[in-house]
């Protein structure tokens, strides 16, 4: 199933792309696609209903950001060799670990804001791993029973604030818009292996990043499990799994984002996304 989130910011209601491509309400079912709504009889309830009985949502609403009640949206760095290589840093012993603030979650094709004193925003496509039950402890051979889907995720960055002024990535990582999701969460019934994903993206119609998640140093089951060793993972997390190279950052020379760019990415089977930034006054 590809779930959806759509209308105004803040006042979303759940969604589900048809079979004939048309986006249906499912409002009258779940409240969110947050929540119970993304595990395992939530999801179950859900592939039971008869999509082509449902409201059709008019064409040109808005969608949102695919999940609902994120209490946390983590991110991996360096979780590619090749993406290390052109940062400079090493393949770390294990995963290096960051927050986004969950303020900068918004849609796949919000306008995106270039931060006040911004000199450096850069962009990284992402595959996002959606949690559907609450997972602590997990091992690893187990840790995708505790996956409720994947979506495309942008971790938008502003290198000066994040590696250039004293203290963590996470001022770096959490402006406003700093984290477009979606446009589905795309159930992990669908995608046959995450490890196996082409995914891209795009500045003003030229290809910046063309790279797999094949290439991943750490999987997917392995993060999942990692990650509930330090900390309870609850329905409608996040993690964003780390880029493949292709960064602003890494260009000789470097190269980042203006008012105006338009930025264009995605992950296959797991739709894409169009993003206009814009200078935050």
């Amino acid at each position: 199933m590809k779930l959806m989130r759509v209308g105004p910011l803040g006042a979303e209601k759940p969604a589900i792309l048809a079979a004939d491509g048309t986006i249906r309400d499912l409002s009258a079912h779940v409240a969110d696609i947050a929540g119970a709504a993304i595990g395992p009889e939530g999801l179950a309830k859900i592939a039971a209903i008869d999509t082509a009985s449902l409201p059709v949502v008019a064409e040109g609403t808005r969608i949102g950001a695919c999940v609902g009640g994120t209490g946390k949206f983590i991110c991996i760095g360096l979780n590619y060799s090749d993406h290390a290589a052109e940062s400079g840093m090493a393949v770390p012993p294990e995963p290096v670990i960051f927050m986004k603030a969950t303020s900068a979650i918004c849609g796949p094709n919000d306008d995106v804001l270039i931060p006040r004193g911004s000199e450096k925003t850069d962009w990284e496509v992402e595959l996002g791993v959606i949690i559907g039950k609450t997972a602590k402890y997990v091992s690893e051979d187990e840790a995708l029973d505790y996956v409720a889907g994947y979506a495309v995720s942008h971790d938008v960055s502003e290198r000066a604030f994040q590696t250039e002024r004293s203290g963590q990535w996470t001022k770096g990582k959490s402006c406003d818009t700093f984290g477009p999701t979606g446009p589905y969460l795309v159930t992990k019934d669908e995608v046959a292996d995450p490890q196996n994903l082409k995914m891209w993206l795009k500045v003003n119609g030229e290809t910046m990043q063309d790279g797999t998640s094949s290439t991943m140093v750490y999987n997917v089951k392995f993060l999942v499990s990692y990650l509930s060793q330090f900390m309870s993972l609850h329905p409608g997390d996040i993690i964003s799994t780390g880029t493949p190279p292709g960064v602003g950052m890494g260009m000789k020379p470097q190269r980042f984002l203006r008012d105006g760019d338009v930025v264009e990415l995605g992950i296959e089977g797991l739709g894409t996304q169009k993003q206009t930034f814009v200078q935050d006054k």
